[in-house]
Protein backbone atom coordinates (compact mmCIF):
# COMPACT_ATOMS: atom_id res chain seq x y z
CA UNK A 1 0.00 0.00 0.00
CA UNK A 2 0.96 3.45 -1.00
CA UNK A 3 2.04 6.02 1.38
CA UNK A 4 -0.77 8.43 0.33
CA UNK A 5 -3.55 5.39 0.94
CA UNK A 6 -1.75 4.24 4.27
CA UNK A 7 -2.31 7.20 6.31
CA UNK A 8 -5.92 7.74 4.53
CA UNK A 9 -6.39 4.24 5.83
CA UNK A 10 -5.31 5.06 9.63
CA UNK A 11 -7.18 8.14 9.31
CA UNK A 12 -10.86 6.29 8.19
CA UNK A 13 -9.60 3.94 11.67
CA UNK A 14 -9.83 6.58 14.17
CA UNK A 15 -12.95 7.86 12.72
CA UNK A 16 -14.67 4.25 12.66
CA UNK A 17 -16.61 5.70 16.52
CA UNK A 18 -17.74 8.97 14.97
CA UNK A 19 -19.01 6.35 12.50
CA UNK A 20 -21.58 4.98 14.56
CA UNK A 21 -22.38 8.55 16.54
CA UNK A 22 -22.80 9.38 12.96
CA UNK A 23 -25.59 6.90 12.12
CA UNK A 24 -26.88 7.32 15.70
CA UNK A 25 -27.25 11.11 15.44
CA UNK A 26 -29.04 10.78 11.77
CA UNK A 27 -31.40 7.87 13.01
CA UNK A 28 -32.78 10.67 15.72
CA UNK A 29 -34.76 11.98 12.56
CA UNK A 30 -34.33 9.36 10.17
CA UNK A 31 -34.85 6.19 12.07
CA UNK A 32 -34.22 3.95 8.71
CA UNK A 33 -30.02 5.35 9.26
CA UNK A 34 -30.04 2.14 11.60
CA UNK A 35 -31.62 0.08 9.08
CA UNK A 36 -28.78 -2.73 7.11
CA UNK A 37 -25.87 -1.38 8.88
CA UNK A 38 -23.97 -4.59 8.43
CA UNK A 39 -23.99 -3.71 5.01
CA UNK A 40 -22.09 -0.86 5.46
CA UNK A 41 -19.06 -2.76 6.50
CA UNK A 42 -19.26 -5.56 3.75
CA UNK A 43 -21.93 -7.72 5.01
CA UNK A 44 -24.28 -9.07 2.63
CA UNK A 45 -27.46 -11.49 2.41
CA UNK A 46 -28.01 -10.26 -1.22
CA UNK A 47 -26.53 -12.11 -3.47
CA UNK A 48 -27.23 -13.40 -7.62
CA UNK A 49 -25.70 -16.10 -9.98
CA UNK A 50 -25.87 -13.52 -13.05
CA UNK A 51 -22.94 -11.26 -14.31
CA UNK A 52 -23.32 -7.78 -12.24
CA UNK A 53 -23.68 -4.57 -13.70
CA UNK A 54 -22.86 -2.47 -10.37
CA UNK A 55 -24.21 1.31 -10.67
CA UNK A 56 -23.09 3.92 -7.42
CA UNK A 57 -25.84 6.24 -6.85
CA UNK A 58 -25.59 8.14 -3.53
CA UNK A 59 -29.06 9.32 -2.76
CA UNK A 60 -32.06 10.68 -4.74
CA UNK A 61 -30.71 12.99 -7.33
CA UNK A 62 -28.27 10.41 -8.67
CA UNK A 63 -30.72 7.25 -8.14
CA UNK A 64 -33.30 9.22 -10.55
CA UNK A 65 -30.95 10.37 -12.69
CA UNK A 66 -29.56 7.00 -14.27
CA UNK A 67 -33.19 6.08 -14.91
CA UNK A 68 -32.92 6.30 -18.51
CA UNK A 69 -29.44 4.25 -18.13
CA UNK A 70 -31.21 1.84 -16.13
CA UNK A 71 -33.77 1.08 -19.03
CA UNK A 72 -31.28 0.89 -21.57
CA UNK A 73 -29.06 -1.50 -19.67
CA UNK A 74 -32.04 -3.83 -19.07
CA UNK A 75 -32.92 -4.00 -23.15
CA UNK A 76 -28.95 -4.36 -23.82
CA UNK A 77 -27.93 -6.66 -20.99
CA UNK A 78 -31.04 -8.93 -20.09
CA UNK A 79 -29.04 -11.67 -18.72
CA UNK A 80 -26.93 -9.31 -16.67
CA UNK A 81 -28.18 -8.31 -12.47
CA UNK A 82 -27.91 -4.40 -12.30
CA UNK A 83 -26.97 -3.77 -8.53
CA UNK A 84 -27.63 -0.10 -7.30
CA UNK A 85 -25.45 0.89 -4.47
CA UNK A 86 -26.91 3.52 -2.17
CA UNK A 87 -25.38 5.68 1.11
CA UNK A 88 -28.38 7.44 1.99
CA UNK A 89 -31.85 5.40 2.80
CA UNK A 90 -34.04 8.16 0.88
CA UNK A 91 -31.49 6.70 -2.42
CA UNK A 92 -32.51 3.51 -1.61
CA UNK A 93 -36.18 4.13 -1.24
CA UNK A 94 -36.33 5.90 -4.08
CA UNK A 95 -34.51 2.99 -5.71
CA UNK A 96 -36.80 0.41 -4.64
CA UNK A 97 -39.65 2.91 -5.96
CA UNK A 98 -38.14 3.56 -9.70
CA UNK A 99 -37.03 0.12 -10.68
CA UNK A 100 -38.67 -2.42 -7.75
CA UNK A 101 -37.74 -6.15 -7.77
CA UNK A 102 -35.67 -6.30 -10.84
CA UNK A 103 -32.70 -4.48 -9.54
CA UNK A 104 -30.94 -5.61 -6.22
CA UNK A 105 -29.95 -2.82 -3.99
CA UNK A 106 -27.33 -2.44 -1.31
CA UNK A 107 -25.09 0.41 0.76
CA UNK A 108 -22.18 0.64 -0.62
CA UNK A 109 -19.64 0.15 2.19
CA UNK A 110 -17.27 2.29 3.77
CA UNK A 111 -13.90 3.02 2.13
CA UNK A 112 -12.62 0.45 4.42
CA UNK A 113 -10.02 -2.15 2.41
CA UNK A 114 -12.16 -5.06 4.30
CA UNK A 115 -15.53 -3.62 3.90
CA UNK A 116 -14.78 -3.08 0.11
CA UNK A 117 -12.63 -6.25 -0.11
CA UNK A 118 -15.76 -8.25 0.79
CA UNK A 119 -18.21 -6.29 -1.51
CA UNK A 120 -16.39 -6.72 -4.47
CA UNK A 121 -16.20 -10.72 -3.52
CA UNK A 122 -19.73 -11.18 -2.91
CA UNK A 123 -21.43 -9.24 -6.20
CA UNK A 124 -17.75 -9.75 -8.81
CA UNK A 125 -19.11 -6.73 -10.43
CA UNK A 126 -18.49 -7.57 -14.23
CA UNK A 127 -17.89 -3.42 -14.31
CA UNK A 128 -18.79 -0.20 -11.67
CA UNK A 129 -19.87 2.94 -12.22
CA UNK A 130 -18.96 5.85 -9.99
CA UNK A 131 -21.79 8.72 -10.39
CA UNK A 132 -20.72 12.53 -10.48
CA UNK A 133 -18.11 12.85 -7.61
CA UNK A 134 -17.73 9.48 -5.99
CA UNK A 135 -13.69 9.62 -5.48
CA UNK A 136 -13.17 6.54 -2.59
CA UNK A 137 -9.61 5.54 -2.67
CA UNK A 138 -10.06 2.45 -1.42
CA UNK A 139 -12.46 1.23 -3.40
CA UNK A 140 -11.25 2.39 -6.25
CA UNK A 141 -7.54 0.50 -5.83
CA UNK A 142 -9.41 -2.57 -5.15
CA UNK A 143 -11.62 -2.68 -8.39
CA UNK A 144 -8.12 -1.79 -9.97
CA UNK A 145 -6.09 -4.63 -8.33
CA UNK A 146 -8.94 -7.14 -8.67
CA UNK A 147 -9.06 -5.93 -12.51
CA UNK A 148 -13.04 -4.43 -12.09
CA UNK A 149 -13.60 -1.50 -14.69
CA UNK A 150 -14.42 1.10 -12.94
CA UNK A 151 -15.80 4.49 -14.32
CA UNK A 152 -16.38 8.01 -12.98
CA UNK A 153 -19.61 8.67 -15.21
CA UNK A 154 -21.93 12.03 -15.41
CA UNK A 155 -18.79 13.51 -13.22
CA UNK A 156 -19.00 16.62 -12.15
CA UNK A 157 -16.46 18.88 -9.56
CA UNK A 158 -17.24 22.10 -8.08
CA UNK A 159 -14.74 24.43 -7.49
CA UNK A 160 -15.28 24.05 -3.42
CA UNK A 161 -14.99 20.04 -4.13
CA UNK A 162 -11.63 20.74 -6.40
CA UNK A 163 -10.26 23.05 -3.61
CA UNK A 164 -11.12 20.23 -1.09
CA UNK A 165 -9.44 17.37 -3.18
CA UNK A 166 -6.13 19.62 -3.68
CA UNK A 167 -5.19 19.39 -0.06
CA UNK A 168 -4.32 15.25 -0.60
CA UNK A 169 -2.93 16.09 -4.19
CA UNK A 170 -1.39 12.71 -3.88
CA UNK A 171 -4.43 10.67 -2.97
CA UNK A 172 -6.43 12.15 -5.74
CA UNK A 173 -4.43 11.87 -8.16
CA UNK A 174 -3.68 8.01 -7.28
CA UNK A 175 -7.54 7.73 -7.38
CA UNK A 176 -7.81 9.46 -10.49
CA UNK A 177 -5.51 7.24 -12.43
CA UNK A 178 -6.48 4.16 -11.36
CA UNK A 179 -9.90 4.57 -12.78
CA UNK A 180 -10.76 3.00 -15.97
CA UNK A 181 -12.31 5.65 -17.69
CA UNK A 182 -13.93 9.47 -16.38
CA UNK A 183 -16.43 11.31 -18.06
CA UNK A 184 -17.66 14.69 -17.18
CA UNK A 185 -20.51 16.81 -17.59
CA UNK A 186 -19.23 19.36 -18.55
CA UNK A 187 -15.71 21.05 -20.39
CA UNK A 188 -15.21 22.96 -16.82
CA UNK A 189 -15.47 19.93 -14.49
CA UNK A 190 -13.16 17.86 -16.92
CA UNK A 191 -10.47 20.97 -16.49
CA UNK A 192 -10.69 20.59 -12.86
CA UNK A 193 -10.46 16.49 -12.48
CA UNK A 194 -7.29 16.86 -15.04
CA UNK A 195 -5.69 19.36 -12.83
CA UNK A 196 -6.17 17.19 -9.57
CA UNK A 197 -4.28 14.13 -11.89
CA UNK A 198 -6.90 12.45 -14.12
CA UNK A 199 -5.02 11.67 -17.38
CA UNK A 200 -7.94 11.35 -20.09
CA UNK A 201 -11.27 12.92 -19.35
CA UNK A 202 -13.99 12.47 -22.06
CA UNK A 203 -16.66 15.34 -21.75
CA UNK A 204 -20.48 13.02 -22.14
CA UNK A 205 -22.95 15.92 -20.77
CA UNK A 206 -25.57 15.15 -18.00
CA UNK A 207 -27.39 12.31 -17.39
CA UNK A 208 -30.36 14.32 -15.95
CA UNK A 209 -31.28 16.34 -19.06
CA UNK A 210 -31.88 12.73 -20.28
CA UNK A 211 -34.83 11.90 -17.77
CA UNK A 212 -38.04 11.61 -18.82
CA UNK A 213 -41.46 12.93 -16.66
CA UNK A 214 -42.87 9.66 -15.29
CA UNK A 215 -46.27 9.51 -17.13
CA UNK A 216 -48.15 8.22 -13.47
CA UNK A 217 -46.56 11.64 -11.95
CA UNK A 218 -48.06 13.84 -14.97
CA UNK A 219 -51.56 12.33 -13.97
CA UNK A 220 -50.94 12.85 -10.53
CA UNK A 221 -49.56 16.35 -10.85
CA UNK A 222 -53.32 16.96 -13.01
CA UNK A 223 -55.24 15.40 -9.68
CA UNK A 224 -52.76 17.76 -7.58
CA UNK A 225 -53.91 20.57 -9.34
CA UNK A 226 -57.27 20.15 -8.98
CA UNK A 227 -57.02 19.89 -4.92
CA UNK A 228 -54.75 23.08 -5.14
CA UNK A 229 -57.39 24.89 -7.06
CA UNK A 230 -57.59 25.12 -10.97
CA UNK A 231 -57.98 28.58 -10.96
CA UNK A 232 -55.95 29.32 -7.96
CA UNK A 233 -51.98 30.55 -9.33
CA UNK A 234 -49.83 27.93 -7.46
CA UNK A 235 -46.06 28.65 -6.42
CA UNK A 236 -43.96 25.81 -6.16
CA UNK A 237 -41.01 25.74 -3.67
CA UNK A 238 -39.04 22.89 -4.38
CA UNK A 239 -36.48 20.99 -2.76
CA UNK A 240 -35.90 23.61 0.43
CA UNK A 241 -33.64 23.50 2.77
CA UNK A 242 -32.74 25.19 6.33
CA UNK A 243 -33.50 28.77 6.80
CA UNK A 244 -35.45 28.75 3.47
CA UNK A 245 -38.60 28.38 4.00
CA UNK A 246 -38.51 31.29 7.00
CA UNK A 247 -37.27 33.85 4.25
CA UNK A 248 -40.28 32.14 1.77
CA UNK A 249 -42.72 32.66 4.44
CA UNK A 250 -41.52 36.20 5.28
CA UNK A 251 -41.97 36.75 1.44
CA UNK A 252 -45.27 35.75 1.33
CA UNK A 253 -46.30 38.36 3.23
CA UNK A 254 -44.61 40.65 0.77
CA UNK A 255 -46.37 39.38 -2.44
CA UNK A 256 -49.32 40.82 -3.66
CA UNK A 257 -50.80 38.01 -5.70
CA UNK A 258 -54.85 37.45 -5.34
CA UNK A 259 -55.20 33.47 -4.32
CA UNK A 260 -52.10 32.93 -4.38
CA UNK A 261 -51.31 29.10 -3.42
CA UNK A 262 -47.47 28.00 -2.08
CA UNK A 263 -46.87 24.41 -2.13
CA UNK A 264 -43.56 23.83 -0.53
CA UNK A 265 -41.45 20.60 -0.42
CA UNK A 266 -38.67 20.15 2.11
CA UNK A 267 -35.70 18.79 0.40
CA UNK A 268 -34.84 16.08 3.27
CA UNK A 269 -38.13 14.12 5.00
CA UNK A 270 -36.66 14.40 8.45
CA UNK A 271 -37.82 17.89 8.42
CA UNK A 272 -41.53 17.80 7.14
CA UNK A 273 -42.73 17.87 10.51
CA UNK A 274 -40.43 20.90 11.16
CA UNK A 275 -42.13 22.85 8.25
CA UNK A 276 -45.39 21.93 10.00
CA UNK A 277 -44.52 23.33 13.58
CA UNK A 278 -43.26 26.55 11.33
CA UNK A 279 -46.36 26.97 9.58
CA UNK A 280 -48.32 26.55 13.00
CA UNK A 281 -46.15 28.99 14.86
CA UNK A 282 -46.89 31.58 12.19
CA UNK A 283 -50.94 30.80 12.27
CA UNK A 284 -50.55 29.88 8.57
CA UNK A 285 -53.47 28.09 6.75
CA UNK A 286 -52.14 25.02 5.39
CA UNK A 287 -52.72 21.27 4.28
CA UNK A 288 -50.54 18.43 4.29
CA UNK A 289 -50.04 16.43 0.89
CA UNK A 290 -50.06 13.33 3.03
CA UNK A 291 -53.55 13.98 4.04
CA UNK A 292 -55.16 13.33 0.57
CA UNK A 293 -57.44 17.22 1.19
CA UNK A 294 -58.21 19.56 -1.10
CA UNK A 295 -56.78 22.73 -0.67
CA UNK A 296 -59.82 25.42 0.27
CA UNK A 297 -59.96 29.20 -0.45
CA UNK A 298 -58.74 29.57 2.98
CA UNK A 299 -55.35 27.51 2.53
CA UNK A 300 -52.50 29.43 1.80
CA UNK A 301 -49.91 26.76 1.68
CA UNK A 302 -49.78 22.75 0.95
CA UNK A 303 -46.73 21.06 2.76
CA UNK A 304 -45.59 18.54 0.56
CA UNK A 305 -44.37 15.85 2.84
CA UNK A 306 -44.41 13.06 -0.04
CA UNK A 307 -41.40 11.36 -1.51
CA UNK A 308 -40.91 10.57 -5.25
CA UNK A 309 -43.20 13.21 -6.21
CA UNK A 310 -41.48 16.15 -7.61
CA UNK A 311 -42.33 15.73 -11.22
CA UNK A 312 -45.91 15.46 -9.56
CA UNK A 313 -45.16 19.08 -7.63
CA UNK A 314 -43.96 20.29 -11.05
CA UNK A 315 -46.69 19.54 -13.03
CA UNK A 316 -49.23 21.01 -10.86
CA UNK A 317 -47.08 24.47 -10.25
CA UNK A 318 -47.40 27.52 -12.32
CA UNK A 319 -43.89 28.73 -11.78
CA UNK A 320 -41.36 27.01 -9.44
CA UNK A 321 -38.41 28.38 -7.14
CA UNK A 322 -35.81 26.02 -6.72
CA UNK A 323 -34.50 25.02 -3.59
CA UNK A 324 -30.96 25.19 -1.74
CA UNK A 325 -29.91 28.51 -3.41
CA UNK A 326 -31.00 31.14 -1.25
CA UNK A 327 -28.90 30.07 1.27
CA UNK A 328 -25.63 29.15 0.56
CA UNK A 329 -26.31 24.97 0.13
CA UNK A 330 -24.97 24.77 -3.89
CA UNK A 331 -28.50 24.77 -4.92
CA UNK A 332 -30.41 21.53 -6.41
CA UNK A 333 -31.21 20.20 -9.38
CA UNK A 334 -33.18 22.76 -11.93
CA UNK A 335 -33.27 19.95 -14.86
CA UNK A 336 -36.47 18.39 -13.47
CA UNK A 337 -38.69 21.34 -13.76
CA UNK A 338 -37.77 22.82 -16.96
CA UNK A 339 -38.41 18.97 -18.51
CA UNK A 340 -41.82 19.85 -17.26
CA UNK A 341 -42.37 23.11 -18.91
CA UNK A 342 -42.34 25.47 -15.82
CA UNK A 343 -40.90 28.79 -15.49
CA UNK A 344 -37.70 28.13 -13.08
CA UNK A 345 -36.68 30.72 -10.33
CA UNK A 346 -33.38 30.53 -8.49
CA UNK A 347 -31.09 32.18 -5.64
CA UNK A 348 -27.66 33.23 -6.09
CA UNK A 349 -26.02 29.94 -4.71
CA UNK A 350 -26.07 26.89 -7.51
CA UNK A 351 -21.74 25.90 -7.21
CA UNK A 352 -23.70 22.49 -7.65
CA UNK A 353 -25.26 22.99 -10.29
CA UNK A 354 -23.58 25.73 -11.47
CA UNK A 355 -23.19 24.99 -15.69
CA UNK A 356 -26.75 23.68 -15.78
CA UNK A 357 -28.32 26.97 -13.88
CA UNK A 358 -25.97 29.27 -16.49
CA UNK A 359 -27.10 27.67 -19.62
CA UNK A 360 -30.64 27.66 -18.01
CA UNK A 361 -30.77 31.32 -17.59
CA UNK A 362 -28.93 31.98 -20.76
CA UNK A 363 -31.40 30.35 -23.00
CA UNK A 364 -34.06 31.90 -21.10
CA UNK A 365 -35.72 28.73 -19.22
CA UNK A 366 -34.36 30.42 -15.63
CA UNK A 367 -34.22 33.55 -13.62
CA UNK A 368 -31.45 34.09 -11.59
CA UNK A 369 -32.32 36.12 -8.28
CA UNK A 370 -30.10 38.01 -5.67
CA UNK A 371 -32.66 37.72 -2.73
CA UNK A 372 -35.82 36.93 -1.56
CA UNK A 373 -36.87 40.76 -1.99
CA UNK A 374 -35.78 39.91 -6.04
CA UNK A 375 -38.01 36.69 -6.00
CA UNK A 376 -40.78 38.72 -4.79
CA UNK A 377 -40.32 40.91 -7.77
CA UNK A 378 -39.69 38.09 -10.14
CA UNK A 379 -42.74 36.33 -8.98
CA UNK A 380 -45.09 39.34 -9.07
CA UNK A 381 -44.02 39.94 -12.85
CA UNK A 382 -44.02 36.43 -13.75
CA UNK A 383 -48.05 36.24 -12.84
CA UNK A 384 -49.02 39.96 -14.17
CA UNK A 385 -47.63 38.84 -17.48
CA UNK A 386 -48.99 35.41 -18.46
CA UNK A 387 -47.09 35.64 -21.93
CA UNK A 388 -43.50 35.57 -20.13
CA UNK A 389 -44.76 32.72 -18.08
CA UNK A 390 -45.75 30.36 -20.72
CA UNK A 391 -42.96 31.74 -22.89
CA UNK A 392 -40.14 30.93 -20.15
CA UNK A 393 -41.87 27.12 -19.70
CA UNK A 394 -41.42 26.71 -23.91
CA UNK A 395 -38.06 27.76 -23.31
CA UNK A 396 -37.45 25.19 -20.64
CA UNK A 397 -39.10 22.28 -22.75
CA UNK A 398 -36.57 23.48 -25.64
CA UNK A 399 -33.19 24.04 -23.35
CA UNK A 400 -33.57 20.29 -21.74
CA UNK A 401 -34.41 18.45 -25.74
CA UNK A 402 -31.01 20.39 -26.84
CA UNK A 403 -29.01 19.35 -23.78
CA UNK A 404 -29.78 15.89 -24.34
CA UNK A 405 -27.82 12.66 -25.09
CA UNK A 406 -25.56 11.48 -22.58
CA UNK A 407 -27.46 8.49 -21.59
CA UNK A 408 -26.11 7.22 -24.90
CA UNK A 409 -22.83 8.30 -23.97
CA UNK A 410 -22.81 6.98 -20.62
CA UNK A 411 -23.92 3.63 -22.43
CA UNK A 412 -20.82 3.48 -25.48
CA UNK A 413 -18.47 3.54 -22.29
CA UNK A 414 -20.28 0.42 -20.50
CA UNK A 415 -20.74 -1.46 -23.60
CA UNK A 416 -16.78 -0.90 -24.29
CA UNK A 417 -15.64 -2.46 -21.13
CA UNK A 418 -17.98 -5.05 -21.24
CA UNK A 419 -17.11 -6.31 -24.78
CA UNK A 420 -13.45 -6.94 -23.00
Amino acid sequence: MNRPRIFYSLLLWLLLPYIFFHLLWRARKQPEYLEHVPERFGFYRVHTDKPVIWLHTVSVGETRAVATLVKKLRETYPGHQLLLTHTTPTGRAESERLYGEDVRRVYLPYDYSFAVDRFLKQFRPAVGVLMETEIWPNLIHACHAGQVPLLLLNARLSEKSARRYARYPKLARLALRELSAIAAQTPVDAERLQELGAVEVSVMGNLKFDIEPPVEMLELGKILRQRFGADRKVFLAASTREGEEVLLLDMLERLDIPGLLTVIVPRHPQRFGEIAALLGQRNISFVRRSDEQAATLETRVVLGDSMGEMFAYYAACDVAFVGGSLLPFGGQNLIEACAAGKPVLIGPHTYNFAEASNRAVGRGAATSVADSNELVENLQMLFAEPQRLAAMGRSGLDFVRMEQGATERALEFIVRLLSK
